[in-house]
Order: C-alpha cells, then structure tokens, then sequence
C-alpha cells in the first residue's frame, strides 16, 4: 500500500470523526439567546475534542510524508490509532451532556493517554519499517512534547474524581502545548528537500 492510499483513509476517518462530533450539538428549541445555555458543555467539549482531532491530523501527515515505507505493521499501528480517535466523539459527547462530571471527564483523558500511546507505536513502527536512515527518528529526537502530555494525562485521569477542574485544566494545557507549531518535521523535510535538488 503506498502512503498516499494510508494517509487518504486516515484523512476520511478523522473527517467523519468530526462530523460525528458536531452533530452532538442539538438545535435549541427556541430563539432566545438562553436557549443556548443548556448546550455550553457540549459546545465546549466539541471545541477542545476539535482542537484534539485537528491536532493529530496535522501530525500524522507530516509524519506519514517523512516516512519512506509503509509496512503491514505500520499499517495495523495506524488502524489502532484510529480505533482510538474514533472513541473521541463517545467520550467528548458524555463529558459534555453530564456537565463535565467526574466519570466521563477520566475516562475522557483514558481515551487521549491511549491515542498518545497509539501514536507513539505508530512511529516507532515508522522508524522500524524505514531503517537507520529514518526521517521521523531524527525529527522525534527524544520526543519531550509526547512524554510530557503522556505524564499531563495519566495525572488527570485520577485528578477528575478530586478536583474535576484541574483535570480539564491539564487537558487544556495539553492542547495548547500542542497548538504551539512544532517545526521538527518541517525542518527535517526541508533538509531532505535540499539534499535531493543537490543531487
């Protein structure tokens, strides 16, 4: 399989995971602005799961361009990130419908820990599959973006049966981190790049 067809499923799976998601937000019955009141959680949890999807999306395809071979291991390690991913509107949906309770908001940080996880496998099988000479080993490097929101969830996922807020807090600060524009990839493409217009 060629790592346009894997990146074009990946692409259409995450799509319809957002479709799924935004369909949570019910129409209000009524034209009152506090018709809208009610849907404040679930519009918030939509926004943070949005910013989520988007977050992976944009990874996963700098990630699949650094690669060189996509192997069959690679490609069950990128089914077992979606199967992940696609719990995201379950979870988001629960979370925002019950007010951001305790149960939902920790099993909401289970399903990011193992998406972080799958993705973690998802590259290291990358590195396997296109030997010593792998672009995503050198763009990864020790990876302290990954461990750190590993470590942020693992901690929140405990955190939301004591104090729910600052479990929602780590999620956000997470997301944030991550918004940051991580140029690693970017930068070892471009080196690539160079090197083959010099050849």
């Amino acid at each position: 399989m060629s790592k346009n067809r894997l990146e074009a499923f990946s692409d259409g799976v995450l799509a319809i995971i957002i479709t799924i998601m935004v369909l949570e937000l019910k129409v209000p019955h009524g034209a009152a602005p506090e018709a809208l009141a009610p849907l404040w959680p679930v519009f918030l949890s939509y926004v943070l799961s949005f910013v989520y999807v988007g977050i992976y999306w944009n990874n996963h395809h700098h990630m699949l361009h650094a690669a060189r071979h996509v192997s069959g291991g690679v490609l069950w390690a990128n089914l077992h990130l979606l199967f992940w991913l696609s719990l995201i509107p379950f979870v988001t949906g629960w979370m925002g419908e019950n007010h951001f309770a305790a149960l939902p908001t920790s099993l909401y940080g289970v399903v990011l820990f193992m998406a972080a996880v799958a993705y973690v496998i998802l590259q290291r099988t990358i590195v396997v599959a296109d030997g010593r000479e792998s672009l995503v080993q050198r763009a990864v490097g020790a990876d302290f973006k990954g461990k750190a929101s590993m470590v942020a969830y693992a901690i929140a996922i405990p955190t939301a049966f004591v104090v729910q807020p600052i479990a929602s807090a780590l999620y956000v600060a997470v997301a944030l981190m991550w918004l940051v524009p991580d140029r690693r990839m970017e930068r070892v493409l471009g080196e690539r790049a160079s090197k083959e217009v010099a050849q």
